[in-house]
């Protein structure tokens, strides 16, 4: 098996085995609460669905990367929400870590479906390339059977079987931070090359980017400064394992996969950072 090979396999199997354990996480009671706040989810969905995409697009047409390639791959990791990292940051926040861990799975599940339908429009737009398309029915099909499932069958072992779902919870945890550190150490050292021709200006965009995620998800955020601590981080980290699995179908061994990557450690960095600050601060912007 080529290197290659490995990542198309254990990309698939990463995404799988986090939403069993997002899923394992959540009770329906938690989901429940968190979905009859209907303008609270309305609140989530414009930050992560219209927001940002359209700020990744504004980023990516006027920096105009070298490689329409790799504005795909900014762009697919924009439209895919839901990370498994927000609760973890929300509680070094102090922020609500029930509605954090909520509006994650609501988000992933959701952008099964929402995801590929905003790829397919603003793609040729962000890349500047009519040619560069993907198959959404495709990608529906394929999330439906990686992300929406498996998150389903962690949800219906901890509804079911509560107490098992308890004792694989941390396991399931730990296998999915192994997982996701198996392959984006993978990918960066394959891709190392391209990693090393990344200018300035890239940088300077993803920050502009992380920045402006951050402040949608404040901005939306409602009352409280707990519940705009975990939108505002549910909406700066993008689902970077989802976003794999769409770039490696479609656009694979491509500076998309690169993109995807490289934004990937920079979301999860940045926004541990502003936590752990956010953790120790007594003031923070709205309080």
């Amino acid at each position: 098996m080529t290197v290659v090979e490995f990542i198309d396999v254990l990309v698939p199997v990463t995404l799988v085995e986090m939403m069993v354990a997002t899923g394992l996480g959540v009770s329906f009671g938690e989901l429940a609460a968190v979905s009859r706040n209907w303008r609270g989810v309305a609140r989530a969905a414009v930050a992560n669905y219209l927001l940002v995409p359209a700020v990744t697009v504004g980023l990516l047409l006027l920096v105009e990367p070298p490689d329409p390639i790799f504005a795909a791959g900014f762009l697919i990791v924009a439209v895919c929400p839901g990370a498994p990292f927000g609760p973890g940051c929300t509680r070094l926040a102090k922020g609500d870590v029930t509605a954090a861990v909520s509006l994650m799975v609501i988000l992933a599940g959701s952008s099964a479906l929402v995801a590929p339908m905003l790829l397919h429009f603003l793609l040729p737009v962000a890349s500047g390339s009519e040619m560069l398309r993907v198959d959404t029915g495709e990608i529906v099909v394929t999330l439906l059977a990686t992300q929406l499932v498996p998150l389903c069958i962690g949800l219906g072992l901890r509804h079911g079987l509560p107490r098992l779902a308890t004792t694989l919870q941390h396991p399931a945890n730990v296998l999915s931070a192994v997982l996701s550190l198996a392959l984006l150490g993978t990918i960066f050292v394959v891709d190392f090359p391209f990693f090393a021709e990344i200018r300035p200006r890239g940088y300077a965009a993803m920050s502009a980017l992380l920045v402006a995620s951050l402040a949608a998800g404040w901005l939306m955020g409602g009352p409280g400064i707990e519940h705009r601590k975990a939108l505002a981080l549910t909406t700066s980290l993008r689902n970077v394992a989802v976003g794999l699995v769409i770039a490696t179908r479609d656009f694979g061994g491509t500076a998309a996969v690169t993109a995807v990557v490289t934004y990937g450690i920079f979301e999860i960095a940045g926004s541990m950072l502003l936590a752990l600050a956010w953790g120790r601060a007594r003031w923070v912007p709205g309080g």
